[in-house]
């Protein structure tokens, strides 16, 4: 575990994208400050001024700790470390080995530098590296190929329990006999390929860089189906509350937010189309003819989650044509409520106003019968209306 020489200034901030479910949320604002430029910053826009190709790293999240591991492999043996000091890597030339180095944290700019330096990247894309706001895509070098991609993950927020949608750019640098994987964080994404390589099964062994770098495409683009699941099922969810229950008030606050974020997502995930189109037409000899067979499957796979999260628009659109056509509906109903007790009442009122009238020479009036009848007529009336209604299928 490698920790950074000059610690920048701890930060919690995160970049979650909060999708609730029904009641809304107050924006959470962040706090703008200057910061030296070897610090981490938060947003690109302050690092205007600074020359191009500087080393700062920006991004929402920033992990302190700079933590190196290493696997090395091939057909006969694994090998998996984790190494405390650059200067300890090695393998990039190694013709009889794939090796594959995971970099989880990029708070620790000079160290970052270091290991690009070693790697023989050009600091254009070291800067790209660090500054983690970076859109999905493919860049073709003489000696290595760079790849910037998102990682997008759904869960629950401990707090109030809404639906959070958190971004990770994760970067690679594709060598001939090597794959760097440069991340924001350490977590468990990648355990299920580590476990696949010690398994000895598969192509995975007997393959080479190319083919890694396929495999942990592959595991970010199933991370991205377990996210259009959830956030379907949180569009179905608020469909279903439009049709089956009355609307509520926060609901068009809901379905805007939703639309903001199902923007967020689209800006990370359709790129990724492009991305695997980008490998496939590309004629760099670090990716073999044999393996773009499986990129085409992880193109594939890239098409369908575009295609889902563009439909996002179309179902959220018609979520506002439902709200609306609720409302619309309620009020007819209210309405038609309404109207029919009027109708009903406006004979009766007609009546009372009739006979309410102190005219002196109403024969009515001194009938022995009269006020029976008068009330016959109040019961018959509204009787009849209703039974009349009824026929006409207005009830």
């Amino acid at each position: 575990m490698i920790k950074s020489g000059k610690k920048p200034k701890e930060k919690s901030r995160k970049s979650r994208k909060k999708i609730q479910q029904f009641p809304t949320y107050p924006q959470k604002k962040r706090n703008k400050m200057k910061r030296h430029p070897k610090e981490s910053l938060t947003n690109p826009s302050e690092k205007t001024g600074l020359p191009p190709g500087s080393i700062v790293h920006v991004g929402d999240f920033c992990q302190l700790e700079t933590v190196i591991s290493k696997v090395t492999y091939n057909r006969d043996t694994v090998e998996q470390e984790r190494i405390g000091m650059p200067e300890q890597l090695d393998g990039f030339d190694d013709n009889n080995s794939v090796t594959w180095i995971t970099v989880e944290g990029l708070a620790d700019v000079d160290l970052i530098e270091k290991i690009g330096t070693m790697a023989g990247i050009h600091p254009l894309v070291i800067e790209d590296i660090l500054t983690t706001h970076q859109r999905p895509k493919l860049e073709i070098y003489d000696s290595y190929l760079f790849i910037v991609t998102s990682n997008l993950n759904t869960f629950n927020d401990e707090e109030d329990g809404d639906l959070v949608v958190e971004h990770e750019q994760i970067s690679l640098l594709i060598l001939a006999n090597a794959v760097v994987v440069f991340r924001e964080r350490t977590d468990d994404l990648f355990q299920p390929l580590i476990r696949r390589i010690n398994m000895r099964r598969g192509k995975l062994r007997s393959m080479g860089a190319d083919y890694l770098a396929y495999a942990l495409l592959d595991i970010l683009v199933d991370q991205l189906f377990l996210l259009t699941d959830t956030v379907d099922d949180t569009i179905t969810l608020l469909e279903d509350r439009l049709l089956f229950s009355e609307p509520t008030k926060d609901m068009p606050v809901t379905i805007q937010q939703l639309k903001r974020e199902a923007i967020f997502i689209r800006k990370h995930v359709v790129p990724i189309k492009e991305l695997t189109g980008a490998i496939l037409r590309s004629d760099s000899k670090l990716i073999h003819e044999r393996t773009k067979i499986y990129f085409r499957d992880v193109s594939d796979h890239a098409l369908r989650l575009s295609e889902a999260v563009e439909s996002y628009r179309e179902l959220l659109a018609g979520l506002s044509s439902l709200y609306i056509s609720g409302l619309s509906n309620r009020m007819n109903e209210v309405m038609k409520v309404l109207t029919l007790f009027a109708s009903v009442f406006i004979p009766l009122t007609f009546l009372a106003g009739i006979y309410g009238m102190n005219f002196e020479y109403m024969p009515e009036l001194h009938w022995k019968w009269a006020y029976p009848i008068l009330w016959a007529l109040f019961l018959a009336i509204p009787a009849g209306l209703f039974w009349y209604f009824r026929k006409k299928k207005w009830l």
